[in-house]
């Protein structure tokens, strides 16, 4: 047992998971210390997107919401870190508790509700960026207050984070996929999608002087033919890439006690219990699209061995969160000394 693990059984088990993030993410603001001792292994860069990322490894979006300390992460390993869910309007998220540990699952249940400081203070703080090898992906949400039936409305919302935070951005991510902003999911709907996703890269367009690599990321709970059907969509705008998956509000086959499912209530569910089902999506993906789109696995990604996996299974990229907090800060490393070039 490492001296993490012994910590978090012991300590931070014991706090409430939104304490226990908060405190890890003001130390880092603070500049607290960055793993230095333990070097990061050497990997292939990889090119996607007509991007140069240096490994394979990124952190998804959620621990890094308001773009205050995504330049340290490269330190701990990550080759990209995806900040987000930044919406148009800031906004203070669901009431708490709403975040809460499985630890019998290695899950996270979250229904924090796109809380951010909004997109005009996230990309005043991106303005001061420097720029290195850290590829920077952005997350961009649908503000709540935005009714999800009016497509005007919505799009004239996601336009407002796309034309601030695009300029900052290496790759941008529209997130229609959070089971936590009521109505969001129906924006995967084709007939839905598709006009804002061309919304997002005309205003994307105007607002850069090279083109920015624009992906949609999806939700574990489609079917099959939906998940099919967002690949061709995909393919008919041109987009980069697909981010498959986000949370789940599934809760088949854990092994936490039903009274404690119950007791946390609805939520997205991270973590372990994704592994397959994100694994199937992605590769019903592959087998559509071919190597004609960039795809980014995420989802239950907490081993090396899963890690592989799911590149074997046709990800270009993977992206981890909920196993960084079970697994510390050496997770990264030791998710990169099993991850074949």
């Amino acid at each position: 047992m490492t001296l993490y693990d012994r910590v978090f059984e012991h300590l931070l088990v014991k706090l409430d998971a939104e304490r226990a993030h908060h405190l890890t993410y003001d130390a880092l603001r603070a500049g607290g210390p960055v793993l230095r001792r333990a070097p990061i292994p050497e990997r292939a860069p990889v090119r996607a997107m007509g991007l140069t990322f240096r490994n394979r490894l990124g952190l998804a979006p959620g621990f890094d919401k308001n773009a205050q300390v995504y330049d340290r992460m490269g330190a701990f390993g990550f080759g990209h870190v995806e900040i987000g869910t930044v919406t148009a309007l800031a906004q203070p998220g669901n009431p708490r508790p709403r975040l809460f540990r499985l630890p019998q699952d290695r899950a996270i249940v979250n229904r924090m509700g796109f809380n951010n400081d909004g997109a005009t203070a996230v990309a005043a703080r991106l303005a001061k960026r420097r720029r290195g090898d850290l590829v920077l992906g952005v997350n961009i949400g649908k503000s709540k207050v935005v009714p999800d039936d009016d497509q005007a409305a919505v799009e004239a919302d996601y336009e407002t984070s796309t034309r601030l935070l695009a300029p900052h951005a290496d790759y941008l991510v529209v997130n229609v996929s959070s089971p936590n902003t009521p109505g969001l999911r129906n924006l995967q709907a084709v007939e839905k999608l598709a006009p804002l996703l061309e919304h997002v890269r005309r205003t994307a367009d105007g607002v850069r002087a090279t083109p920015l690599p624009l992906l949609v990321k999806i939700a574990p709970d489609l079917s099959d033919d939906d998940v099919l059907a967002v690949a061709d969509m995909a393919l008919d705008l041109g987009l980069a890439g697909i981010i498959a998956t986000n949370t789940t509000i599934s809760r088949d086959g854990l092994r936490t006690p039903a009274a404690r499912v119950e007791e946390v209530g609805a939520g997205g569910l991270s973590g372990a219990p994704l592994t397959e089902r994100s694994t199937e999506v992605l590769r019903l993906l592959r087998g559509r699209v071919g190597d004609r789109l960039t795809l980014i696995g995420v989802g239950g990604i907490g081993t090396p061995e899963q890690a592989a996996a799911r590149v074997a299974a046709g990800a270009d990229l993977v992206q981890a969160y909920s196993a960084l907090i079970y697994g510390g800060p050496m997770w990264p490393r030791r998710i990169l000394s099993g991850l074949s070039d």
